[in-house]
């Protein structure tokens, strides 16, 4: 049984195996993201909040998952690739993954049960559901899809502090 995001290991975008215990010590924010959806504009603001803080110890992890509509139905290559060209992600990417249902990556179930949604709902709701994880690797908050990254940001200062 899990008891910290640090006993997950995941697979990066280009398919090597990664421990998120090579985070230990970092603020953290995960987020299943789509390259074909109405928030996928969000990508530029999380840019934005990983060069801001970056350097203070916060990292964003992004996990493509194309269980919305088939928002994101690229190979893992091409995903990594137009997150580069359109939006210059920096941040590490993840391989594709499901987030709900019979085949739900651990992590994710993990995060649902750790911080669940509105109304106390587990499942996720859609693309660009954030959850922001202290340097201790304990799940501090769910933000919902609509929720921008720019608004997050004195959650993580918080952290960093």
């Amino acid at each position: 049984m899990a008891e910290t995001i640090y006993d997950f290991t995941v697979t990066t975008i280009m398919g090597l195996p990664k421990s998120l215990a090579d985070y230990k010590g970092k603020v953290l924010l995960i987020v299943n993201t789509a390259s074909k959806c109405g928030f996928t504009p969000q990508f530029e603001g999380l840019q934005a909040l990983y060069e801001k803080y970056h350097d203070r110890g916060f990292e964003i992890l992004g996990f493509p998952c194309n269980q919305f509509m088939n928002q994101d139905p690229g190979t893992n290559e091409e995903i990594q690739n137009f997150c580069r060209v359109n939006y210059g992600v920096t941040f590490p990417m993840f391989a594709k993954i499901d987030v709900n249902g019979p085949h739900a990556h651990p992590l994710y179930e993990y995060l649902k049960q750790a911080a669940p949604g509105t109304l106390g709902l587990k499942a996720i709701k859609w693309n660009f559901t954030k959850f922001l994880v202290d340097a201790q690797g304990n799940v501090v908050k769910r933000f919902e899809p609509s929720v921008e990254p720019a608004d997050i940001a004195p959650d993580i200062e918080a952290l960093l502090a």
